[in-house]
């Protein structure tokens, strides 16, 4: 989730100028808005060390009346708040109505810093992550606006920055530790980081990771979110939004920010997960046969120890139409014992299923310790064709991100590997293997009118499919992007992830 995020936004200063007075005007009315509503909103900063935490604090209560808010640092417990239950010294700084609580950490240090530190263990995490859902439930049941940011910088930003601050005699108090401890421990800390934001990004309090590398996007993407976050509050109470911002203007906001976040990016400055890939990957025809065959063998080899070792299987397999997803799975599947492995194809549910949470279907489809489960399309069908095509409401596709991270925690829980594949291709591509099926007898059948109406919905696809990528890449079911613009390029990856999955499970 977090290894796959794009860092590369940048906002110039310029553009920061020009947006940033319109956006904390916003901010500001808005602030009275939520005051006259009554409504309490507490919004929390959580990151690495050095990627902006209190600068964006600063930017959000600048424009704000400094009698609506309060500011709060989180830091190991006292003595007084270790004799007492974890979340109370939480509690008691939660905001009355119609105030703001902006919190430089927060409760979530017992995932994070504790955990690396070994101070609790696997168990103590579940038992933490149980106890602030509920914590956060509570929040929002009552009626509290709570936005969590997490601010993302890679290792080697990180390591710039506190090499900075450790050579600036003004500003080294600022670290707990040595830096350089600190650089050591991104590894440990990135893994933590990767299963509290699964764990705890709930439909009712989700995270926001933001790319934090640049002062200036991070900066304007925090005003934005929060602001967009309290219209939204005020919208859903059936509260009128004040004169100033209740015309045109947000929008325009919007638009302008969005055009860095999200679209038509500068050149060398990719706009999702997806443009990132590089899809000029190629394999010659000797190189894959060579490979292939080799990789084959040894997944075969796999088999037969996955069923000694008693360790089951998930394969899943997502990608554009025409990707490639049949031809790959045969070659996946070609030298396997059949008795060991299922192929299960998704297709549309039917009546049982709909009458079954969406997810039931697939718990029927798990396999047994030592066998091995191949699914062509999956449960991340809500969150692409139902999320697009209007399948599922925007709450239920929404909540299906955590629902999905929970259901294969279970799985990697209960000891199985779990490999995601998304097979991309570029839109000629796939219009390529359209015109080709069509004028192919024996390939006309796999060509649907359905095929080229999700075609012409492929930029909503795009969004959706970056999104569920980005959300549900964990620690224990990365996704691994196949470049599928070359078939044997894209059959080969498949086969080489898969083992080295199984070789690092399997201890072989």
């Amino acid at each position: 989730m977090l290894e796959i995020l794009d860092l590369s936004h940048k906002l110039k200063k310029s553009d920061y100028n020009n947006l940033g007075p319109a956006l904390r005007a916003e901010l500001r009315d808005l602030q009275q808005a939520i005051l006259a509503a009554g409504i309490p909103v507490v919004v929390l900063l959580e990151g690495w060390d050095a990627a902006g935490k209190g600068d964006s604090i600063g930017t959000l209560v600048y424009p704000l009346d400094p009698r609506g808010f309060k500011v709060y640092t989180t830091h190991a417990p006292t003595e007084e708040e270790r004799f007492r239950p974890y979340l109370w010294r939480f509690w008691i700084k939660l905001p009355p109505r119609g105030k703001f609580a902006f919190m430089d950490r927060s409760w979530y240090r017992r995932m994070l810093e504790d955990r690396v530190a070994s101070q609790i263990d696997r168990e103590g995490v579940l038992v933490a992550t149980s106890g602030i859902r509920e914590f956060e439930r509570q929040l929002t049941d009552d009626g509290v606006v709570l936005i969590k940011f997490w601010l993302q910088i890679s290792k080697k930003e990180q390591k710039r920055r506190l090499s900075d601050i450790e050579n600036d005699r003004y500003e080294r108090w600022r670290l707990k530790q040595p830096g350089r401890s600190k650089r050591r421990s991104y590894r440990r800390s990135l893994e933590a980081a990767e299963e509290m934001l699964a764990l705890t990004s709930t439909a009712n309090a989700p995270w926001t990771v933001i790319a934090a590398e640049d002062r200036y996007f991070r900066r304007a993407e925090v005003l934005q979110k929060v602001a967009t976050a309290l219209r939204h509050a005020l919208s859903a109470r059936g509260v009128p939004f004040p004169a100033s911002i209740a015309g045109t203007n947000v929008s325009q906001q919007d638009g302008v920010l969005a055009r860095y976040a999200m679209t038509a990016p500068p050149p060398g400055q990719p706009a999702n997960v997806l443009d990132r890939v590089d899809l000029s990957k190629r394999l010659s025809r000797e190189d894959y046969e060579t490979k292939l065959h080799r990789l084959q063998d040894r997944l075969r080899d796999l088999e037969l120890e996955c069923y000694h070792q008693r360790v089951p299987v998930v394969v899943v397999y997502e990608g554009w139409d025409a990707a490639g997803k049949g031809g790959n799975i045969k070659r996946l599947t070609q030298e396997l014992d059949p008795r060991g492995y299922e192929v299960i194809p998704v297709a549309a549910p039917d009546e049982t299923e709909k009458a079954h949470h969406y997810l039931w279907r697939f718990w029927r489809q798990m396999p047994k310790a030592g066998h091995i489960a191949i699914f062509d399309r999956s449960w991340y069908g809500r969150v692409l064709v139902e999320r697009v095509e209007g399948f599922a409401a925007e709450t239920e596709w929404r909540r299906a991100y955590q629902e999905i991270n929970e259901f294969e925690r279970h799985l990697a829980d209960s000891g199985a590997v779990l490999t995601k594949f998304w097979l991309h291709l570029s839109p000629e591509e796939q219009l390529r293997r359209f015109e080709e099926r069509e004028k192919t007898p024996h390939k006309r059948y796999k060509i649907t009118d359905q095929d080229w109406r999700n075609r012409a919905k492929w930029h909503l696809y795009r969004c959706a499919t970056a999104e569920m990528i980005e959300r549900t890449s964990t620690t224990y079911g990365p996704w691994t992007i196949v470049e599928a613009e070359d078939k044997l390029w894209a059959r080969v990856k498949t086969l080489q992830t898969l083992v080295n999955s199984l070789e690092d499970r399997l201890g072989v």
